[in-house]
């Protein structure tokens, strides 16, 4: 009888079943080779962006800022209102469109190279290699008796982490509050208390995610996992073991010919276990495809370097595909199969959703306008018997200057505008302007009838916003 069967059984005796099986910790060893080079490309890749952007400037202003305070989004050189919430839907879909496109051609290559849990498992690993060891020295560790030199370590390794998430939090609160400004109050003690519960918030996400839940996240709580299986198909690239050319497996010396232990009925798969003591979900490759397996390729460099070691042929896990595997089919020969109808259609709505959102961006106007009429009085009669009808107008100036806006109104005879009809924005400001149209008595007949505002920038004719409102005659 297994352990797990007796524990079922010593809780059947006493009545109670569990339901829940403790998860096993896992002690990912350090690995290094070429994917792996990849995967710390793309890790300071990422982070240098995410921590850097804040601190960038432009037009004396912090280059990526979310104000939500203002209702303003700055970014690079465009500013945003919410009005503009089509830009971020439309990027959303990119991004999901995106995401389903790489997962069709080539698995999960978001999760194993850029995802955020990855990225920063992958570096509090390395503080907790450097800090603790690698893989066998950390298990010692951990099951060793407490000792100055173990509470040391381990006092070292949480705070680093901590410092890590904490910086982590600040930098993302630093993307909706100026980042300087931020850095100021850290300094004075002096946060406000939201910006204080998201630092901390995101810090401890960041440190409880990548420091303690690690594979966790990515095997129960991460929705992708579970519905991957639905965009992949039998050309997709995924990490393989090419069980063909491996099994049987078994060990030998290094000196041992092919002939040797090809008849002994063993396969290239010596069963060093490697490829699962570097994966940091804890899966065993050779059982097939797994959805915890996160396409971060660790197998495959320690795989290769075994080969290496072995003098055998590189490949035995590689990249590859079921239909690869299976018909034994070139590399050529995978990749001309990536011009398949998914991908295809993937790829069109991608280019043209793309390049229909770069098109709005690039004739997207400097300013916008809404137009709300005076719901205190719908039309009123003023003097010499002039019908008056009153708007609001809120003009939103998208640039980085100060602009100077004219009104007109057109559409309906005899209508002018009697107040003030030029207006000053301040830079990538807004302002509600009151506008009064009058008509003369006998111009039109009693009822509603459409009218146009036309908003030109002054000295830019071209550069104009045309709403479209209606004016009331009363009876």
């Amino acid at each position: 009888m297994s352990s797990r069967d007796a524990a079922v059984a010593a809780d059947d005796s006493s009545g109670i079943v569990s339901l829940y099986q403790s998860e096993k910790k896992i002690y990912a060893k350090g690995v290094s080779g070429w994917f792996n080079q990849w995967r710390w490309a793309m890790v300071w890749a990422t982070q240098l962006v995410f921590y850097g952007l804040p601190w960038l400037t432009i037009n004396d202003r912090q280059a990526m800022l979310f104000d939500l305070g203002a209702r303003r989004f700055y970014i690079f050189n465009l500013v945003l209102y919410p009005q503009d919430l089509i830009y971020l839907t439309g990027l959303l879909v990119i991004s999901a469109l995106s995401l389903f496109l790489f997962t069709a051609v080539a698995g999960r290559l978001w999760c194993g190279y850029a995802c955020p849990q990855t990225v920063y498992t992958e570096i509090f690993m390395w503080v907790e290699r450097r800090i603790e060891g690698d893989r066998i020295a950390r298990m010692r560790l951990d099951k060793g008796p407490w000792s100055i030199a173990k509470i040391f370590r381990k006092t070292a390794k949480h705070a680093v982490w901590i410092t890590i998430g904490l910086w982590t939090g600040f930098t993302f609160v630093g993307y909706f509050t100026p980042i300087r400004e931020l850095l100021g109050a850290v300094g004075s003690w002096a946060l406000g208390p939201w910006e204080l519960f998201w630092v901390l918030f995101y810090g401890f996400a960041t440190y409880g995610n990548a420091g303690w839940m690690r594979e966790q996240v990515c095997k129960y709580m991460c929705p992708y996992a579970r519905f991957q299986s639905a965009m992949f198909d039998r050309d997709t690239l995924i990490v393989t073991y090419d069980g063909a050319r491996g099994e049987h497996r078994g060990s030998r010396r290094r000196s041992e010919a092919l002939a040797q232990y090809r008849a002994k009925g063993l396969g290239d798969c010596i069963d060093c276990g490697l490829c699962v003591q570097v994966c940091p979900t804890g899966i065993d490759i050779r059982d097939g495809l797994q959805y915890e397996c996160i396409s971060c390729s660790a197998c495959i460099d320690v795989c290769d370097s075994v080969m290496e070691k072995m003098n055998y042929p590189r490949g035995l896990i590689r990249y590859s595909t079921q239909n690869g595997m299976d018909q034994k089919l070139s590399r050529s020969a995978m990749f001309r199969r990536v011009r398949r109808p998914r991908v295809l259609v993937y790829t069109a709505v991608l280019v043209a959703i793309g390049t229909g959102m770069l098109w709005a961006l690039l004739v997207r106007p400097s300013f916008k306008v809404d137009v709300v009429r005076d719901r205190g009085a719908m039309a009123r009669q003023v003097g010499q018997g002039q019908i008056e009808n009153v708007y609001r107008l809120q003009i939103m100036n998208a640039t980085e200057h100060d602009q100077q806006y004219v009104l007109k109104v057109e559409g309906m005879a005899g209508a002018r505008i009697v107040s003030d009809a030029q207006v000053v924005v301040d830079a990538a400001g807004a302002r509600w302007v009151p506008v009064r149209v009058q008509v003369p008595p006998d111009a039109v007949v009693a009822g509603s009838h459409p009218i146009t505002f036309v908003i030109s920038k002054q000295g830019a004719s071209q550069d104009e916003v045309v709403e479209k409102s209606v004016f009331l005659v009363p009876r």
